[in-house]
């Protein structure tokens, strides 16, 4: 056997080579300079086949001595590859575990978002039904209350989120299938507009205020204002027959606006209201005066509720205020230049009046109310939500402040002001007045044409008839009777255009003339001893006196213009054609000639 000490070199035998025996082959294998290749051939074969011997001797050599370790080293090297693999496949588990989990939330996701547009569209269905079947309904201004079944709508098995809720706070709803809706007694159910009014109204042991309150609001409305609103007057009472009297004397009033849908009168029904006779007295508050706060929480919740799909904006209001004649379009500028997001614009800083709020946040902000009705008034809570709203509890109460002024933006000057006495709280005298209010322009001034005035009312205090003439204070008289007039002589006749009378002020707005006729004297004498003897030709009626009848007072105004057929005319005259119940007030008048 060949000794393991000459292995055969790098190349030739498999085995590293040592360098006395290499040096040894490379000398036999370089060919010298001359030498012939015969010579050199044979030499390099008898090498190459002793080099074969030696070389196969030294490979089975090698195999023995290190067979074993390349074992070890083959086995040490497919460990590695071998957890590697162990783990990754762990890892493909995990993998799977996770995906399985997303794909199942998802699900989820989807899921809900399904039940979601359900829910959506379900409301949708339900408040256009609600229009449907009221608008048939409300064609006329019949009484609705006793025959108005909410249950036929078949709303009572699905209800939207925010009413569902409703039955936490006040479990004695779910005795009752109809509970959350109102008993609606006149209205054309108005959707769409700009502007909800809530004003919500109870019984009161003395005076009521809630007609004047409506005048003042509707005073100075345009027909495009009067379009793009809804006032909900809310008879917050169970007394059907007090309920009924509030809605009739409305409609006597203002039967135009009933008809036309601006106004609208509902009430609760009488299972609305739980059991208020054992709540707990806080803040050292009377059991009445718990009673009534509750109470009244309650109301504003409902209203709220029943307005918050009318309009863009809801706007609450109490039924003894008056309000300055542009404060719609004053609002509507102040909504408008907000650059910040804002929770309520207040436009008033007593109470709960006039305060402004977006549609949208009035479920949320009912929510709030009923959670803690029966705790607090209404104004404490709702300054309470602005603080859940961005207060932080680690930070100081100025801060606090400042947040919660982001929003609740309040405007200046106050557009509401409140002028009730008598509370509706039993006993309760209160004479709070909003110091940024100012004073109301009780009058306006034109430039009339000289002219002689003259009246056969009873003139009060220094509210003269020249001066509503003049544009320098209004004019008030007691009550007028039939037969009672007002007249301008002009002190030279005139070619008169237009005319505009108004009656009643922002502080007396139930002031008005009523059935009071607009009359004109022709100045051309031959033409008025015409008149008297054959009547008008004119299509105006003819007074015995010469004059033509060419207007009338409607909701406390009278306007028009004058037929220049006429020709010139020598006096106007306002004709008192039946006893009033009221005062009368004279606040504006304006006679526009050629030359003014």
């Amino acid at each position: 056997m060949p000794s393991p000490a000459a292995p055969a070199p790098f190349g030739e035998g498999g085995g590293p080579a040592r360098p006395g025996p290499a040096r040894q082959v490379s000398a036999a294998r370089t060919r010298p300079a001359g030498s012939c290749p015969g010579g050199g051939g044979r030499q390099r074969g008898e090498a190459r086949r002793g080099e074969a011997g030696v070389g196969s001797a030294s490979r089975r050599a090698m195999r023995r001595r290190y067979g074993p370790l390349l074992t070890a080293l083959c086995l040490g090297a497919a460990f590695p590859l071998l957890w590697y693999a162990a783990w990754q496949g762990s890892r493909g588990n995990d993998l799977d575990m996770y995906q399985s989990q997303l794909l199942e939330l998802r699900q989820r996701l989807l899921y809900a978002e399904k039940e979601n547009k359900q829910r959506s569209h379900e409301l949708s269905s339900a408040l256009d039904e609600i229009k449907h079947i009221v608008a048939k309904r409300m064609n006329s201004t019949t009484n609705h209350t006793d025959d108005m079944k909410w249950k036929e709508l078949n709303l009572t098995r699905k209800l939207p989120v925010h009413l569902t809720n409703m039955y936490y706070y006040l479990p004695h709803l779910r005795e009752y299938e109809d509970v959350i809706f109102p008993n609606v007694i006149f209205g054309q159910q108005r959707t769409g507009v700009s502007l909800v009014m809530g004003i919500p109204t109870v019984k009161r042991e003395k005076q009521h205020y809630l007609i004047n309150t409506l005048h003042s609001l509707l005073y100075e409305l345009s027909e495009e204002q009067k379009n793009n609103c809804v006032i909900i007057i809310f008879v917050a009472e169970v007394d059907a027959e007090y309920v009924n009297s509030v809605a009739e004397s409305v409609k006597t009033s203002f039967p135009r606006e009933i008809q036309s849908g601006v106004l609208e009168v509902i009430s609760p029904p009488a299972s609305y209201y739980p059991d208020l006779s054992n709540l707990k007295k806080t803040f050292g508050d009377s059991e009445d005066r718990v009673r009534w706060r509750t109470k009244q929480n309650l109301d504003y919740s409902f209203l709220m509720l029943y307005a918050q799909p009318k309009g863009t904006f809801y706007l609450q209001l109490e039924d003894d205020i008056i309000a300055k004649p542009d404060y719609i379009q004053s609002i509507e500028n102040f909504a408008a230049k907000q650059s910040q997001e804002w929770m309520i614009l207040e436009f008033s800083q007593l109470g709960f009046i006039g305060k402004l709020f977006k549609s949208e946040d009035l479920p949320l902000i009912v929510e709030f109310f009923l959670m803690f009705y029966k705790d607090k008034p209404i104004d404490w809570l709702i300054d309470h939500l602005l603080w859940v709203k961005v207060c932080n509890p680690e930070k100081d109460a100025i801060h606090c402040e400042k947040e919660k002024a982001k929003l609740r933006i309040r405007a200046k000057p106050s557009l509401f002001q409140h002028v009730g006495i008598y509370s509706s709280l039993a006993g309760k005298i209160q004479n709070l007045k909003d110091k940024d209010f100012g004073k109301n322009v009780l009058h306006k001034t034109h430039n009339n044409p000289p002219a002689k005035v003259d009246t056969s009312l009873r003139t009060y205090q220094q509210y003269t008839l020249g001066k509503v003439y003049k544009g320098e204070d209004c004019f008030w008289a007691s009550a007028p009777v039939a037969g009672d007039y007002i007249s301008f002589t002009f002190l030279n006749p005139l070619k008169v255009e237009k005319y505009f009378f108004r009656s009643g002020n922002m502080e007396h707005p139930g002031d008005k003339l009523f059935n009071t006729t607009v009359e004109v004297l022709p100045a051309d004498e031959m033409l008025r001893k015409e008149l008297v003897d054959n009547g008008s030709k004119f299509n105006y009626p003819a007074t015995k006196d010469g004059y033509l009848k060419i207007g009338a007072f409607e909701n406390g105004i009278a306007e028009g213009s004058i037929n220049q057929s006429i020709g010139k005319i020598q006096a106007i005259r306002l004709s008192v054609n039946s006893d009033s119940p009221v005062w009368a007030i004279l606040s504006e008048v304006f006679i526009k000639t050629s030359e003014n």
